[in-house]
This record gives structure tokens, sequence and C-alpha cells, in this order.
């Protein structure tokens, strides 16, 4: 089946002759059994709600699928779910290689918790070659951590070197696969040995939950990540899995309208006189592209833009005049956002150059053409207040 039919199909509740279309959700602390042998048997399969019930097995059916990996398990977030993926590997005394383009909650997570343990964390220019990245190996490096593209200024990882470097070295390479929603990437397929996901994105769709999602490529290592999560103590509520569950069938949907009206404002935003630069894999002459176009199959919505110097009561005219496109953090649900964001503060290994203000857009699904035209009443305010 092609993706489209996956995000359907898989995930469903077919195992009796009458059943719902959609997975039920099963809200479930204690799970009792009939008789001893049955006791014997859920302790391989599903003895206890931290565990998860079958809500949570169809939603982590259904990502395996959309993902093709071997196992998907669920954490609270997506941070949750990049940090337990990194724990899954490393103890006293190893070494993480983390882009440098990386969620700053991640890169904090390294920096400030990992270390407290004899942690060590290099970060990599994401735009450095491989052969840059695998000078910064270490024998005790035990993971290599991507996001591809960065969140905020969305650089494309060489998710197959990157994986050549960390399985030569004897370590795993972790791609966070958030921005593809599992549809226009494959890490997996690239040689990637775990995808991570904020279910809280586009998987969801509707900004209204909270869930994180870990796909593994193989047995061995879908073992230490369930072995991770389960001595985390990690769980996620029945109700958001079943919200995500639910949104996942909508996603190809909602990607392509994503996708149209993010590159329809990109192209927009680009000739806007108030713009230097606009950041988005999918457009001619963006760094990264030409990987971009090999390892991915479309975009999503979410890109920045670079304005010209702007002095800060002009930017808070911009923002303040807003109306449809909200200000907020996150993004991935149906509706559009811009956010000022600060890339300079979150580079060790490689420098910020631009001097304008950056802001990061989500392009919802509402109308394009009000979506310009909410953002062009906000230049002209912005304008007004130089």
């Amino acid at each position: 089946m092609k993706d489209d039919t996956k995000l359907i199909a898989a995930g469903r509740p077919h195992g009796r002759s009458a059943h719902p279309v959609n997975a039920p959700v099963e809200r479930v602390s204690t799970v009792l059994f009939p008789t001893y042998e049955d006791y014997l048997e859920g302790a391989r399969t599903i003895n206890y709600g931290r565990l998860g019930g079958s809500t949570h097995r169809a939603l982590e059916d259904a990502v395996t699928v959309l993902e093709g990996g071997f196992e998907t398990r669920l954490a609270p977030s997506g941070l949750a779910a990049c940090n337990a993926s990194i724990l899954a590997f490393v103890g006293a005394g190893d070494h993480v290689l983390m882009t440098d383009a990386a969620y700053d909650p991640t890169r904090k997570f390294c920096e400030k918790f990992l270390a407290r343990f004899g942690v060590e964390t290099t970060f990599y220019d994401p735009s450095a070659d491989a052969g840059a990245v695998a000078d910064l190996m270490r024998p005790e490096t035990k993971v290599i951590f991507a996001e591809s593209p960065g969140s905020l200024t969305f650089e494309v990882q060489d998710l197959p070197a990157l994986a050549d470097i960390a399985h030569k070295n004897g370590a795993v390479l972790i791609a966070d696969n958030t921005w593809a929603a599992g549809y226009y990437c494959k890490p997996i397929s690239l040689g990637a040995d775990v995808s991570v996901q904020a279910a809280t994105k586009y998987l969801g769709g509707h900004a209204d939950c909270l869930v994180g999602t870990i796909t593994s490529a193989d047995e061995a290592t879908a073992k230490k990540i369930y072995m991770a999560l389960l001595q985390l103590g990690s769980n996620v509520s029945a109700d958001d899995a079943f919200l995500v569950l639910r949104g996942m069938r909508t996603l190809s949907t909602r990607l392509e309208r994503h996708q149209e009206n993010g590159l329809a404002l990109a192209k927009w935003l680009a000739k806007r006189s108030e713009v230097e630069r606009v950041i988005h894999p999918a457009l001619k002459g963006c760094p990264g592209q030409a990987i971009w176009k090999r390892d991915f199959s479309g975009a999503s919505g979410l890109f920045s833009a670079v304005l010209k110097p702007s002095p800060l009561p002009a930017l808070k005219a911009f923002f303040n005049a807003l109306k449809l496109v909200g200000i907020g953090f996150s993004w991935g649900g149906f509706e559009s956002l811009a956010l000022h964001v600060h890339p300079a503060r979150y580079r060790s290994a490689s420098a910020w150059k631009d001097e304008g203000p950056v802001i990061r857009f989500h392009a919802g699904l509402e109308d394009i053409d009000d979506i310009k035209a909410d953002i062009d009443n906000a230049f002209a305010a912005m304008a007004q207040a130089q």
C-alpha cells in the first residue's frame, strides 16, 4: 500500500466481525487476567496501564507503518521522545554528536542534564560536509543526533552520510523527523537507527495534545528504546493517543495544503522589500536543496524569513497588527503562526551571520489570500512604526 492508504488502514480495529471505524479510547491502569496462564501471557504484552493499552498499540502500529520501521513507542512529548532516545544509548563517559541546529530544549538536555552524569556533547555545523562531521567522532561516541531540516534555520542533513559515519564507528543515528511528519521523509530507509517525531505537530494536526513517537529500525534498537521508556516511567494518556491516531487519518490531505500554502507564502515573502531572504528547503537556491530533493518527497508548512534590520518598536508593531496569523510556539496544527526566533542564541559550532530579525512562519490551512493580507497589513504597521 502507498502512504495515503496506510494512513487510513493502519491501526484500525479489524480484529472482530463488527468493529468501530476508529480504535476506541481505552483508559486503563490495572489490567485483570482471568487465569494464571493469561497472566503469564500478559506479562509479554499488555499488563499495566503505564505500558499502554489497545489505543496506544493502534497508534504505535500506524506510525510504524508510516515510518517504515520495526517498532514504535510513545512518549509524553516530542522532547521526551528525543531525550529518551538519546538516554537509551549513552552512559557515563560516552559522547554525543549533535547538530548545532537542534531543537533548543534537546540541546539543553545534553548540555545541562546529561553533562551532570559524565556524558559529553559536541555540536557540529549543520551545513558542514560529512568529512567534517566524521572528524568529530571519538571512540566513545555513541549517538549522532540530527534534525533535518532544523526547525528554526532549516539546514538539511545528509542522513545517509551520517548513518554511514555512525555505523562505521559503532554509534547510532537518531533523526528528528518532525518537519516531514514521517510522510515526506523516511529516515530509517536512509540509514537512521531511530526516527523521532513530536506527534504534537503534524500527526495530531489540531494543536490539542502532546505526544512523541520513537520508531526503531530493528529489534535490538527497539529493545533499548523500550527499556529506556520503561525505566523512566514514561506514559501517554489514551485520550492523547486517540487524538493523534485520528489526526493521522487526514495527514496526507492536510500536508498537501500546508505545502501549497507554505510555498506560496514563502515565494510571496521573498519578493517583499522588507525581507532579506527566505529559508525554505524547497525554494530554488536555498542551502541544502539538493539533499532535500534527493531525500524528501515534499515540504511541510514551516519555514523562516530573515527581515532586513528593523528597530524593535517596528517589529513589535508587525506582530501586534496580526489578526489571523497567531503568535505562538509549536506548529503543525491547522492554524497559521508567526514567531520571532533568535538562532544566534542557540549556536556554538556555527555562527549565525544575518543581522535582521528572523520570523518563523507556519502556513496553516486558511485561504492563502487571507494569510497574505494579514501579513501585508502587519508589514504596513511595521513601516509606520519605523
